[in-house]
């Protein structure tokens, strides 16, 4: 299914998009979906949240459910080691997700309280993993709704998920996160603050040189090979390396929750938009895909 999009342009933005490609519906009928997470072949894993599983659109096209359930996970990234990396809303966990679906927990509380429910993860070069983690109260906790950490943080946890610590505590509800391919750089959408920053990433993995990169925040994020930014929610906005609003993509939808680059060349915009998960060729891959630091 093809459907029409418009995209207001500005600067160099039009030349990210192929030339002649349309917005393609490439899955439909779930009741809400998010956390796509791209394999090193193409093959993209998202949540149809709600209904507590994990489907797989192949890059031969195929949508197929892959796990259910999942621990209601949200948020996911690939680790080195094709692992799924998980933000598991049922129990406010992170998960890591073996290709035979069994599943580690690798974060269940800090400091002896839950956590208010992570949400979104990267993953950087040496295995470190970063996760926000506001608070959207769901109606299938057994919990207590209410806030459980002193405030809506991001996270870090080491390589060998020894050290877990809050790295940034400053924002109103952080949300979407992304970094750089070399690990040096972070990207973290305050939502409900309205803005989207970069921080430098030290070794220990705590954050500085905090900077704002836009005046929006966003439900997920990622990179392209060029270092523009792309966020979600009303649609897809993409903004340069200098912070410089370049393109918008207008999703008929009333939420696009997530973002990332897909299909058998890494240059396939993989969009989850409420109900309905899409597809839009371009002329840039994403950026590469981090690997593990070498002595």
């Amino acid at each position: 299914m093809i459907w029409p999009f418009v995209a207001f342009i500005a600067g160099a933005g039009a030349d990210l998009i192929a030339p002649g490609a349309e917005l393609k519906v490439l899955g439909e009928g779930y009741t809400f979906t998010e956390g796509p997470a791209a394999d090193d072949r193409g093959n993209v894993y998202f949540t149809d949240q709600p209904n507590d599983r994990i489907m797989k659109w192949s890059v031969d096209g195929a949508v197929t459910e892959w796990m259910k359930p999942c621990g209601r996970s949200n948020g996911m990234r690939f680790d080195h080691h094709g692992n799924i990396i998980s933000c598991a809303d049922d129990n406010n966990q992170l998960w890591a997700i073996a290709p035979d679906k069994s599943h580690q927990v690798l974060v269940k509380d800090f400091e002896g309280k839950l956590l208010n429910g992570p949400n979104d993860v990267w993953i950087r070069p040496d295995g470190g993993m970063y996760f926000t983690d506001p608070l959207y109260e769901r109606n299938y906790w057994k919990r207590d709704p209410a806030i459980q950490q002193p405030g809506h943080y991001v996270f870090f946890l080491s390589a060998d998920h020894k050290v877990l610590k809050p790295v940034a505590t400053d924002l109103v509800k952080p949300n979407g996160i992304i970094g750089t391919p070399d690990g040096k750089t972070l990207y973290v959408a305050d939502i409900r603050g309205g803005q989207t920053f970069r921080y430098s990433i030290e070794k220990d993995g705590t954050l500085s040189n905090k900077t704002l990169h836009c005046s929006m925040g966003s439900d997920g994020m990622t990179l392209d090979e060029q270092g523009n930014l792309y966020i979600t929610g009303q649609g897809v906005h993409v903004f340069s390396k200098t912070g410089e609003k370049i393109l918008h993509i207008d999703i008929k939808e009333p939420w696009t929750a997530n973002i990332t680059f897909a299909g058998k060349d890494h240059k396939m915009l993989f969009i989850t938009a409420s109900t309905r998960v899409y597809g839009l060729q371009m002329n840039v891959r994403g950026a590469s895909r981090s690997i593990p630091a070498k002595d």
